[in-house]
């Protein structure tokens, strides 16, 4: 399926702490563009055994995009229930680095004897005031492997997704540009025959001033740089098969599968050629604005290529 390079997901799995304690991980995946796959990862200690799985899963689900693993975690609440039977469940007291803490804290205010006292939820967020319980380091890995596995499987729906939906978008701005071809592309020998026939009021002018010789000579040079103009104008067969040749590529490129995102940009840049030939050789005011419609358009297609995989 084409997906969109931007999508979200995320997956919580438990982790056994040990004294009935138990944690729960919450493993998040985000993606935003990028030309290429660039894999970032922000784990937990506990969690980095992991990133070695995690990078290779990513890589073979994902071509393009700047996708980001978050990691984590927190003891379950229904631990709080465990701590009142058993004490050590949420942690262990370390007393040498409490008292520790006391004497620094003793010393702190003999200097700043303003200074307010410690209060007992900074004590216990000091680091190794509390020795919390870890749990096995496999149980973390293999944890955070499954999280990530269901996490990166939501990020991929979701960019089916939004991919699905960019399709139906671009889709329906080909089918406009294609109106616009069916409209003008008929009417373009008509607005030849009348450029013609401009052009030959200006060649009889031309020559019925013959009699004066430099004027003459000077019209009729005037004469034949429009003729060498008129015939580049002219033909626009080629841009209009062009045109439609790369429309029916973009839709067959969005019935298709798998990554099209850099085929479809390629796409918008000839696409873009050939409506600027055809504003150049415009030779009626009707055929200018149709050919920056359509410029308008593929510019329009380009923003919404640029988030396809």
């Amino acid at each position: 399926m084409i997906s969109s390079m931007t999508g979200y997901g995320s997956a919580s799995r438990q982790v056994s702490l040990g004294a009935g304690v138990v944690a729960d991980l919450q493993v998040e995946c985000r993606a935003v563009n990028s030309r290429f796959l660039d894999l970032g990862f922000r784990l937990p200690d506990e969690c980095r055994g992991a990133e070695p799985a995690l990078r290779e899963m990513a890589t073979q689900s994902l071509s393009r995009g700047k996708v980001e693993f978050r990691a984590a975690w927190r003891v379950n609440a229904g631990a709080a229930s465990s701590a009142k039977s058993n004490p050590h469940a949420l942690g262990a007291i370390n007393k040498d680095r409490l008292d520790a803490l006391y004497t620094l804290q003793e010393k702190a205010q003999d200097a700043f004897p303003k200074a307010q006292e410690l209060s007992i939820a900074e004590v216990l967020r000091w680091p190794g005031v509390v020795s919390e319980p870890r749990g096995e380091e496999d149980s973390w890995i293999t944890a955070a492997v499954e999280a990530g596995r269901a996490a990166l499987a939501a990020l991929m729906e979701s960019r089916h997704a939004e991919g699905k939906a960019l399709v139906g978008v671009l889709t329906n701005i080909t089918g406009k540009m294609r109106d616009i071809v069916k409209v003008i592309e008929p009417k373009v020998p008509e607005y030849v025959a009348q450029y013609q026939e401009k052009l030959t009021e200006r060649l009889a002018e031309a020559l019925a001033a013959q009699e004066q010789a430099k004027a003459g000579a000077e019209l009729m040079e005037r004469i034949r740089q429009e003729v060498v103009l008129y015939a580049v104008r002219i033909d626009v067969a080629e841009e209009f098969a062009r045109l439609k040749t790369h429309l029916q590529a973009v839709d067959t490129a969005l019935t298709g599968k798998g990554p099209v995102g850099k085929r479809l940009d390629f796409l918008m840049q000839e696409l873009n050629r050939e409506a600027n030939t055809l504003s150049s050789k415009s030779v009626s005011e009707e055929c200018t604005q149709a050919a920056l419609e359509l410029k308008l358009f593929i510019e329009q297609m380009r923003e919404q290529v640029q988030n396809l995989e």
